[in-house]
């Protein structure tokens, strides 16, 4: 009777077990596997800690568990004791301080979002609170470490850090169009800087049409490993070295920004290392859409970029004082650009080599730091990265429309006129 009982038990859990995963592609199916048998280890883990008197640690998945506690958090990612905790510097104390702030925000940015956060789950999926969410994902991003060092810090599966970070990816893209915007009204003519600081304070430039800076358009390479062959992603090799190692064009994605003199970026395009195209698409748009560019202002951008009406390049090779004056006068503005994509990789570290061969999760990724870089000056919180030339080849003279020329002409006239007539 007994055998009869636990046989027929054997197969109705048999029949609900396969009910429930028959649906799981292969891989999930492992991965609730993994689970389960993590879950019996780290209880026996559990076991063997709370019968040993010793430190008592503020763990993560407490935290998930526990609402109550969730405030409690601290916004480092190693595993502290209390006691640790209460020795940290003041300094430390402001990074943890400006770091909570930070998920905050951004925690109610995506909660106030159009789009509602889904936070539902699959069932064996980890589950985190919105703001767990962030901090895990900003770890990620913020420092150089592996899934795995993450995944031990934040006592969660490897593969459900991939789920939790890819997600908060693709949720904060959803914000580029609220976030790197192109700036309109008021906004667009504000505080811009004059194109030429050389002249001092000569007045009537703007008049005779030597325009104001509305933004500085150039682009810089993140590396990623190529679909085959995966490199360390610990390694702290430069990422100047590792690009001429590689020479493979998708080694590396190319990302294409505008930003203004705040170093706010306001046009972002992302494309992978074999597009060679240098911001024709931007150009065209400008030229469909002149109200994009006020009366009186332009874009600069080094050699290799189209110079059209709405773009000004410098001469490949300088005509004398006059070209020289003009050159200059452009590259006064080009640092603003370099310290934006210094602050961006120096605040996103994970930028300077993304181990995934996946190009739309690349491009994600990317994307996101780009979105929060932003996101991070609305709230005040600066970094002084610091700047570092690319190496690459010399870009030749980009393409020039007639309109280009012209005003490349006309303003290089103005600038050397002014200095020449002794005004300034």
């Amino acid at each position: 009777m007994d055998n009869n009982y636990v046989e027929s038990a054997g197969r109705a859990m048999l029949e609900m077990m396969q009910r429930e995963w028959e649906p799981l592609s292969q891989d999930e199916l492992e991965q609730r596997l993994d689970r389960a048998v993590e879950e019996i280890l780290e209880a026996d883990l559990l076991a063997k800690v709370q019968a040993q008197p010793g430190p008592i640690y503020l763990q993560l998945s407490q935290l998930v568990e526990e609402p109550q506690l969730q405030n409690q958090i601290r916004s480092t990612t190693e595993l502290t004791t209390l006691s640790h905790v209460e020795e940290e510097s003041e300094s430390q104390q402001l990074t943890d301080a400006e770091e909570n702030a930070a998920v905050q925000y951004i925690t109610d940015l995506l909660q106030n979002s159009n789009s509602s956060y889904n936070q539902s789950r699959m069932a064996g999926r980890a589950r985190l609170s919105l703001s767990h969410t962030v901090l895990l994902s900003l770890t990620l991003l913020s420092k150089r470490l592996s899934y795995r060092s993450v995944s031990t810090s934040f006592r969660l599966e490897k593969g459900n850090i991939h789920r939790i970070f890819f997600s908060f990816c693709e949720r904060v893209n959803t914000l580029e169009d609220q976030q790197i915007r192109w700036p309109t009204g008021i906004e667009a003519v504000e505080n811009l800087p004059p194109l030429s600081s050389l002249l001092g304070k000569a007045k009537g430039l703007e008049e005779k049409g030597v325009p104001r800076v509305l933004g500085v358009l150039g682009h810089t390479r993140i590396p990623i490993r190529l679909p085959i062959g995966k490199q360390d992603v610990e390694s702290m090799v430069p990422e100047v070295k590792r690009m001429k190692k590689e020479a493979d064009p998708d080694s590396w994605l190319n990302l294409e920004l505008v930003c203004n003199h705040t170093g706010r970026l306001i046009h972002c395009r992302i494309s992978k290392g074999s597009d060679l195209d240098r911001a024709s698409a931007l150009r065209d748009k400008l030229k469909q859409l002149p109200e994009m560019m006020p009366p009186g202002t332009c874009l600069v951008a080094r050699v290799g970029y189209p110079a059209s009406a709405q773009i000004l390049t410098p001469y490949v090779v300088g005509r004398g004082p006059r070209g020289n004056l003009y050159n200059r006068s452009l590259e006064a503005h080009f640092y603003l650009l370099d310290q934006a994509v210094a602050d961006l990789k120096a605040r996103f570290e994970r930028l300077r080599y993304l181990d995934m061969g996946n190009y739309e999760r690349a491009k994600a990724v990317v994307l996101t730091a780009c979105i929060l870089h932003n996101v991070f000056l609305d709230m005040g919180v600066v970094v002084n990265g610091q700047v570092e030339r690319e190496a690459g080849t010399q870009e030749g003279e980009g393409e020039c429309d007639e309109d280009g020329v012209r005003r490349r002409e006309a303003i290089a006239d103005l600038l050397y006129e002014e200095l020449d007539s002794g005004s300034t």
